[in-house]
């Protein structure tokens, strides 16, 4: 069953393209260690909720963007092995910059699948 690791991570405005070269090679070390997608996006549309939001979530200051990741792995046992592989990878220990980040607020979580659906070839649904 395929696994999802999820990341919300406060980040500096200022550091986003630290961040970027950063998530660039990670993704690199991830993939070769078995991860099948990776996928970092920065905030452009946070709605103040209510209750709850992305930037509270993670207690986002003022000058933060919001990152919202994901790790896609064929399944458990795979992001497992792949994840400890990772951080023993000399790469990532050069990657990691963590000034970039507040490594504190930001949210982690590992999800088993339950949908995924994509747009096909312009058939319609």
């Amino acid at each position: 069953m395929t696994w999802i690791d999820g990341y919300v991570i406060p980040v500096l405005e200022a550091r986003r393209a630290d961040y970027a070269r950063m998530a660039r090679t990670a993704a690199h070390v991830f993939i070769k260690h078995g991860a099948l997608h990776v996928l970092e996006s920065w905030s452009a549309d946070l709605p103040a909720g209510e209750v709850t939001d992305f930037r509270r979530a993670v207690a986002a200051e003022e000058g933060e963007g919001v990152v919202f990741s994901m790790i896609v792995w064929p399944d458990r046992a795979t992001r497992d092995a792949g994840h400890k592989a990772v951080f023993e990878d000399p790469r990532m220990a050069e990657a990691i910059d963590m000034s970039v980040f507040n490594s504190k607020r930001m949210i982690i979580g590992g999800f088993e699948e339950i949908l995924s659906m994509r747009a096909s070839g312009g058939e319609g649904a």
